[in-house]
């Protein structure tokens, strides 16, 4: 008779059911997995055999088979272990195979049974939510799955006490929510001393979620000011949340179960490969647009990012997803967030300094910020430059607010939008409106539209950049508490789009 235990395998953060059925039977002792089991699932064997045997528990002399269904889903990762142990002690009747088939386990095994930490609690608990069974999962991932709330969580530190608790000896208690853990602390906006114009850019980025491009020389507080776009952002709604710790669930950056209601900021290095930034590699697991879902991506040097890594962030801005697609997996991730880059406006730094310039002036800058295509310049909504401050300006006192301060305006502005786009489950804010919608909530005044029409002629705008143009108009007009576009507000917008000569 054929008993049955239940895990998931993933796909993206999609977590698919997977029913691990045992049988042993008369035959040459043998143990054996199949169901298109990776190397991590195939050895869970020999973990699984030594691990009994600490518990003194011998295998019969017989053959066991272990099948993986459905039988053409990949499965990959040890978490494995302790599915597939709970279906061979429940074909060997030591713990009932009816209590074992009605929950969802995972979990990866020392040999001495003892349950470790897996990547994917929270996905997996969601799936045994929807299916109505409970989840036993290693102590380590209690806290973590116990997150969802909709689904029994049992958090055990070994096999033995698994088996405890089905057999009535010691049942285990229902795991409890880790704390919520704080997010990324990069100081306070009031702690810059002048970059009013910058300071105001990012504070119109983090209403509307509009993409910022910072140009300036080597030291004059690209980085200082992106670090500080944290702190301006509204904590994540319980649902996004949720939907951002399944990500990093994934990707293992859960620590011990607390989920932080602070948004993503992800920096990579600028020698990152198309992999790491998009997604891929074994299992095509979620890259840093991925990981940055629902917060804010910072690519500081960004024309010295290979091309070929630069021309993949074109879609996933448009999209606000990704789809990984390997040899043996095709998978799609949520990828919507904000894009911060700095740029020197050349290779030394200096080109606007005449004391330091090069002689190649200012061929040096066409070559260097030429390594940014025009599709994905077009993409940034702000366009600002840092100028350098100078060393006497450091001494002077703090100018402008604090981020707390525009937090508070920020998170009004993010409240107009929530509530003008309630009845859109597809658009969040500003920077996601398109279409006749846009049009509707956009749309400026007759001075306004006379404006945008004349820099569009003029500029040679894209339509991507008049729409672009638009989104940051409504933004701006929504942090002043303002119901219609006025021409103030495309202005302002039309400034941070082109050229500064023609500002």
């Amino acid at each position: 008779m054929v008993a049955r235990a239940f895990t998931v395998a993933f796909e993206g953060i999609e977590a698919r059911l997977v029913e691990v059925q045992c049988a042993v039977t008369p035959g040459l002792p043998a143990f054996s997995i199949v169901g298109l089991p990776d190397k991590a699932v195939s050895e869970a064997r020999d973990r699984v055999r030594t691990a009994l045997n600490s518990m003194s528990i011998a295998l019969p002399a017989k053959r066991v088979t272990i099948n993986l269904s459905p039988a053409d889903l990949p499965k990959e990762g040890a978490h494995f272990d302790l599915p597939i142990a709970l279906a061979l002690l429940a074909a060997l009747d030591i713990v009932p195979r009816e209590d074992v088939a009605e929950t969802l386990a995972l979990g990866e095994m020392s040999l001495d049974g003892t349950l470790h930490s897996v990547v994917g609690a929270l996905p997996a608990t969601l799936a045994a939510a929807a299916e109505d069974r409970a989840l036993i999962c290693p102590r380590a991932c209690g806290a973590e799955a116990a997150w969802v709330g909709d689904v029994r969580v049992l958090a055990a530190g070994s096999l033995a006490e698994v088996v405890r608790h089905f057999t009535g000896q010691a049942p285990l208690a229902d795991a409890q929510p880790g704390e919520v853990v704080t997010g990324f602390d990069g100081g306070d906006l009031i702690d810059v001393k002048g970059q009013e114009r910058a300071k105001r850019a990012l504070e119109i980025a983090a209403a509307g979620r509009h993409h910022l491009l910072m140009t300036g020389p080597p030291g004059s507080g690209k980085s200082m000011l992106a670090s500080r776009l944290p702190a301006l952002l509204p904590p994540l709604t319980p649902a996004e949340a949720l939907e951002t710790s399944m990500i990093h669930s994934l990707a293992g950056l859960l620590d011990d179960g607390g989920i932080s209601r602070a948004r993503p900021f992800r920096r990579p290095h600028h020698t990152a490969s198309v992999a790491s930034i998009v997604g891929g590699g074994r299992g095509a697991k979620p890259g840093e647009i991925s990981l940055a879902h629902n917060g804010v991506l910072f690519l500081d040097e960004l024309p010295e990012f290979p091309r070929a890594v630069l021309e993949t962030l074109r879609q996933p801005v448009e999209t606000g997803d990704v789809v990984v697609s390997r040899a043996n997996a095709h998978v799609r991730y949520p990828a919507r967030f904000l894009l911060v880059a700095a740029a020197n406006p050349c290779r030394c730094g200096y080109m606007s300094d005449p004391a330091r310039a090069c002689a190649r002036v200012p061929n040096c800058g066409d070559e260097y910020m030429g390594r940014i295509s025009g599709p994905l310049m077009d993409r940034f909504d702000l366009r600002v430059e840092v100028p350098p401050v100078a060393f006497q300006d450091l001494d002077l006192p703090p100018s402008g607010d604090s981020s707390a301060v525009a937090a508070a305006r920020v998170a009004a502005a993010r409240d107009i939008q929530t509530d003008r786009y309630a009845r859109n489950d597809a658009v969040r804010v500003n920077a996601d409106a398109e279409g006749t919608l846009l049009e509707a909530v956009a749309t400026p005044d007759s001075e306004g539209r006379a404006l945008l029409i004349r820099a569009a002629d003029r500029f040679g705008l894209t339509a991507r950049g008049y729409h672009r143009v638009l989104r940051v108009a409504r933004t701006i007009a929504d942090l002043a508490g303002d119901e219609a576009v006025r021409r103030d507000h495309v202005a302002e917008a039309l400034g941070y789009r082109l050229p500064s000569a023609s500002r």
